[in-house]
């Protein structure tokens, strides 16, 4: 006789139950893990904000340290703007090769060489080179403003390579002669307290950061809708571009975005104090970081 067959499976019903038991635990679970990963997100997303806000205030606090004495200034609450320097060294006061005060000149002795210290070689970024300015005893007034194209100039072009002083009496190597533009009949109105001068790369003749897209809001979505940029410009500066940001930063030679998401910042110096208030926000999360900044401005 034939062995009958017996067929076993589930039926449509037992089916449904199975994914609504499944649907049940799922959510359940779901539930349970929504505030850990949600947790998890914003952490991350608070730590990518705080990195943003300190690298930010760290890179324009290590810029504002190599400022021109008496060149910082705010043009507006939303941004800063200071002359930077490469180096600085002493000048020869008074024999052969000292510098002229107040007087024509096209050339002067710096103590030193240009090219090595103690034995060791000076790095290329921090010798005076050829399109360099020299600047002497900046004060940031009227008469002695590194900024301004106010006769006579505290400031000058070095024209060529200096070279080890070749003067005739006497001729020590260990003084360098730099010849500077003879153009300006009359420079340097005021000496330094320490015959001291300081030295701006040609590539960079005034640094500043700023605020743009406003920086002060958000969007829809609780994202800071500022950025924060870096802005490179020459000089001189005009008295419009010396007291409103957006004429600060109206035609730079070269910008970059440090940051974005800003939602607020703020810049204000009081004399060699430079207090700076960053905030970065984005989904609703904000990080606000207040710096300080001390200038040193002994010229």
């Amino acid at each position: 006789m034939r062995q009958k067959t017996l067929q076993r499976g589930f039926t449509l019903i037992e089916l449904i139950m199975v994914i609504v038991i499944m649907g049940v635990i799922g959510a359940s679970v779901a539930v349970f893990m929504k505030s850990p990963i949600d947790a998890y997100f914003a952490s991350g997303r608070r730590a990518e904000l705080t990195d943003v806000a300190d690298t930010s205030a760290r890179r324009i606090s290590r810029d504002l340290h190599k400022a021109l004495p008496n060149s910082v200034r705010t043009p507006g609450q939303t941004c800063v703007e200071f002359i930077p320097t490469k180096t600085g060294a002493r000048y020869r006061a008074d024999g052969a090769g000292a510098l002229a005060i107040n007087s024509a000149a096209t050339s002067f002795n710096m103590l030193g060489s240009n090219t090595a210290f103690a034995g060791a070689a000076i790095p290329i970024d921090q010798q005076v080179t050829s399109g360099d300015l020299i600047v002497v005893n900046n004060l940031g007034i009227p008469v002695s403003d590194a900024y301004l194209n106010v006769t006579p100039l505290n400031r000058t072009v070095v024209n060529g390579v200096p070279a080890v002083s070749t003067n005739g009496v006497p001729t020590p190597a260990n003084e360098t002669t730099i010849t500077i533009n003879a153009a300006n009949a009359v420079i340097f109105p005021l000496a330094s307290g320490g015959n001291r001068f300081h030295v701006v790369p040609a590539a960079e003749q005034v640094v500043g950061y700023a605020c743009t897209s406003t920086g002060t809001g958000l969007d829809a979505n609780g994202t800071g809708n500022g950025n924060l940029i870096r802005y490179v410009t020459a000089l001189p500066r005009t008295a419009d571009q010396q007291s409103n940001c957006t004429n600060a930063i109206a035609s730079p030679t070269w910008q970059s975005i440090l940051a974005t998401k800003v939602s607020y910042c703020s810049f204000e110096q009081r004399n060699a104090l430079v207090r700076i208030t960053l905030t970065v926000s984005s989904q609703g999360e904000a990080v606000s970081l207040y710096h300080q900044v001390h200038v040193d401005n002994t010229p």
